[in-house]
């Protein structure tokens, strides 16, 4: 789809956050010790996927070691290593594991996007870096007009996919969803919003998620999208017509 190709040229050009940019270079230049022989990214992520998916799943941002190393959002990091597990699992993706942009891994009927594309320190995006980024998290909405499920994969990603759907115009949902995991929302625009706890470590290494859990949320993903088709929903758009893009310098 040239319009999504079009989208993710531009996220990688992105230098709106000046802040992101000193932080993601500079981690770029002094890598972590197992990678000092690899060439960071050191760029914005852009999403990455099937562009007629049905599935979105959006994250909150790039890490700082993984994305920001490999260039694919959710790659090369443990958090990756739980997403792309579950998503081969439930039949979304072609392989179990996702180490570099170039290891054959593809995604059928999935697409993945995140909050912020640059990765942020102590991965704390401040807020007005969410508000530079929300253009593009409308835009790839916008663009993915098959979406039928969204998981989203932490209480920021749950809270940034409202406001960015409200901001295009969508009547808010009443009462307004409330984040935990494994939860499910009809939203009135054509969209089933399950939250997911985030598969970072923190997370994992504690218990708090684990891989039943996780699990659990793409098999309740799978289960929507194999019930009869709904009507196409509404176009995602702003009130001027187009999400507006960050300002570049």
């Amino acid at each position: 789809m040239p319009s999504l190709t079009i989208l993710n040229r531009e996220i990688t050009l992105c230098t709106a956050c000046p802040r992101l940019v000193s932080y993601r270079e500079s981690i770029a230049r002094t890598k972590r010790r197992q990678f000092l022989e690899e060439t960071y990214w050191g760029r914005p992520v852009p999403g990455f996927g099937d562009p007629q998916a049905q599935l979105y799943v959006l994250g909150l941002a790039p890490a700082a070691h993984g994305g920001n190393r490999t260039g694919r959002v959710f790659t090369g990091d443990r958090s990756g290593d739980w997403l792309y597990e579950a998503l081969h699992r439930f039949g979304f993706a072609s392989q179990a594991a996702s180490t570099h942009r170039e290891d054959g891994m593809q995604l059928t009927g999935c697409y993945i996007g995140a909050t912020v594309r640059c990765a942020p320190p102590d991965n704390k995006p401040l807020p007005d870096e969410f508000a530079r980024c929300q253009g593009y998290l409308m835009e790839e909405i916008r663009l993915l007009t098959n979406t039928r499920v969204v998981i989203a994969l932490g209480k920021i990603a749950f809270d940034r996919y409202l406001k960015a759907c409200q901001a295009a115009g969508f009547t808010k949902p009443s009462p307004a969803p409330k984040f935990s995991h494994d939860v499910e929302y009809a939203l009135p625009w054509g969209i089933t919003l399950i939250g997911s706890y985030h598969p970072s470590q923190q997370n994992t290494f504690t218990g708090k998620l684990t891989r039943p859990m996780f699990h659990a949320v793409f098999a309740r993903a799978r289960g929507e999208l194999e019930k009869p088709s709904a009507p196409p929903r509404t176009p995602l758009t702003s009130s001027s017509g187009r999400p507006n893009r960050p300002k570049t310098s």
